[in-house]
């Protein structure tokens, strides 16, 4: 016999896509009931909260290297990225990649708070993250200059990239996404 929960309905006007159920019809679930209806509708903000304070803590990457200013430590966050390109990842072309990768931390990241064109930019800080993780690796505590933060954002910014922009987001407004 199933021990399994009985499937649950989507109800009209939620956000639960195929493959997802939606949060407040579970409620059952919850010692106390009302927690499930308000689980259900604050998930939609929570999500909105999390890309948007993302894309605001990568924005504070990139905007020292944008205005030429120092970041923590480093003096020259512009010069850091071409070195990593090109010192430490062999890549050739370092400058002109290093202006694309502040552009990401510039303008995707405020994109991607916002929820413009969040599936796109979020696939490239997933990869931006991944070329991170291999330039720094194979330290792993960020203590140690490791690679633990650019792995969790990679991690979160995959999680944008498969979920989309969610229910508050300018893709939603336009009713187009990638």
């Amino acid at each position: 016999m199933d021990q399994s929960l009985p499937p649950e309905s989507t109800p009209a006007g939620t956000d639960a896509g195929p493959g997802r159920q939606a949060s407040a019809s579970a409620s059952g679930r919850y010692v106390f009931p009302a927690l499930g209806r308000f689980y259900g509708c604050m998930e939609g903000v929570g999500y909105a909260l999390l890309r948007f304070g993302f894309g605001a803590i990568i924005f504070t990457h990139g905007l020292p290297k944008a205005l030429g200013i120092s970041h923590g430590s480093m003096a020259d966050p512009m010069a850091g990225s071409i070195n990593m390109i090109g010192k430490v990842m062999g890549l050739p072309f370092a400058p002109q990649l290093a202006v694309l990768v502040m552009l990401l931390e510039t303008a995707g990241a405020a994109m991607l708070a916002l929820g413009l064109l969040t599936r796109l930019i979020a696939v490239l800080m997933t990869v931006e993250m991944i070329a991170i993780s291999y330039a720094m690796g194979p330290t792993w505590p960020w203590i140690d200059r490791g690679i633990e933060y650019p792995v969790l954002l990679g991690l979160v910014a995959l999680y944008f990239a498969l979920r989309g922009a969610g229910a508050y987001a300018l893709d939603r407004k336009l009713k187009r996404e990638i």
